[in-house]
């Protein structure tokens, strides 16, 4: 397949090429909320946020950018990931805001080489729930979890009372067997290792297994965190707290983080689009016809909306500034009043009268 051409890194932003720091820099961060992958799983997410994050580091730079803009990608050819990415306050950028990011930046986990050591713990997710008041006003929620943590009885040796294992005699504590043979004819030493069959591989005996985890080292513990919910939070955001995923499986091993992924939930009054609040509101055919007052609610209390005469089933009237801030930014969203007209289905004799008359006037103006 012919390989694809690079795109203009001002195209990749959707900005001018005149744009301000700060232009480049808003741009960058709505890009980069909108397509990592830790929140957008649709196809081809991560490869552009690569691209979205390649060219920001780029433009932020003014010498970079000065390159760039003179001599094109050759003018920037040849930078590492550090020349790259070291310099950017990724802490500024997003406003406090954890995602799984990979480590020290938000970009380490795609550019970095894979390092040696300890397995890092898996990450945990979990959602978390919460009223469209509190994604209008921001604060702190509180999430339940439960995952391994270290025997408290054996402080995760496995071992009755703490004590250390035995080292494996079978293997000397190494976990495999090793059975070596010679073949004479070829002249070559074959070597076969198998699992050790006494200590299954742990290189270590426990005879008196801990009674509170059973040997395994490791309890389930339930905690109850703390999360602040940013005022404005979009639908799906994932919040990150570090080293609150699951434990290492090697020693001495870092644990995974937890990204605790905000929903709103369903409330009667509204559904939320973004940062805009809808609202269906039924009215009388009569009300349409000569127009009307509504109180209806709003995440502030109460609003009066005037409904002209002559509304149209279905016409949607706005109550600007009445929905939900919008994140990151200054201004909120806005309320919208989708306006249902009901047609009564039984009426009574002197309704049926009025409105025989007004048919027949209608008809007559029609003349």
């Amino acid at each position: 397949m012919p390989e694809t051409a690079q795109r203009d890194y001002y195209e990749v932003l959707g900005i001018a090429r005149d744009a301000d720091q700060k232009a480049i820099k808003d741009a960058f961060r709505n890009l980069a909320l909108k397509y990592h992958p830790d929140r957008n799983k649709e196809p081809g997410a991560e490869a552009r946020f690569k691209e979205i994050a390649e060219a920001y580091a780029v433009l932020s730079d003014s010498k970079k950018r000065s390159e760039y803009d003179a001599r094109g990608f050759a003018g920037v050819a040849g930078f590492s990931e550090q020349d790259l990415f070291g310099g950017i306050n990724f802490e500024d950028i997003f406003g406090g805001l954890n995602f799984d990011f990979g480590g020290g930046s938000p970009f380490e986990g795609f550019f970095r080489r894979r390092h040696t050591g300890p397995q890092r713990g898996a990450n945990i997710e979990v959602d978390l729930f919460v009223t469209l008041e509190r994604i209008a006003r921001g604060g702190e929620e509180k999430v339940r979890l439960t995952r391994p943590s270290t025997c408290p009885a054996c402080h995760g040796t496995g071992v009755e009372g703490g004590a250390e294992p035995l080292k494996c005699k079978m293997c000397g504590g190494t976990g495999r067997l090793t059975h070596s043979r010679r073949d004479e004819k070829e002249h070559v030493l074959i070597q076969q290792i198998t699992t050790c069959p006494v200590c299954h591989g742990r290189g270590s005996i426990i005879e008196h297994p801990c009674p509170q985890c059973h040997g395994t080292g490791m309890v389930d513990q339930e905690e109850i965190l703390t999360v602040k919910v940013p005022p404005g939070a979009e639908e799906g955001m994932a919040l990150r707290i570090p080293g609150k995923g699951m434990p290492s499986p090697d020693a001495g091993g870092i644990a995974g983080d937890l990204f605790v992924v905000v929903h709103s939930r369903r409330d009667p009054r509204f559904e939320r689009a973004s940062a805009d609040l809808l609202r269906v509101e039924s009215i009388s055919l009569t009300d349409a016809v000569l127009g009307t007052t509504l109180e209806v609610p709003t995440l502030d209390g109460s609003a009066s909306v005037t409904v002209p005469p002559g509304t149209q089933p279905d016409a949607v009237l706005r109550l600007r500034g009445k929905g939900l801030p919008l994140f990151g930014e200054k201004g909120r969203g806005d309320l919208y009043l989708r306006i249902g007209v009901h047609v009564p289905e039984h009426l009574s004799r002197e309704e049926r009268e009025l409105y025989e008359q007004l048919r027949a006037i209608a008809r007559n103006a029609g003349t």
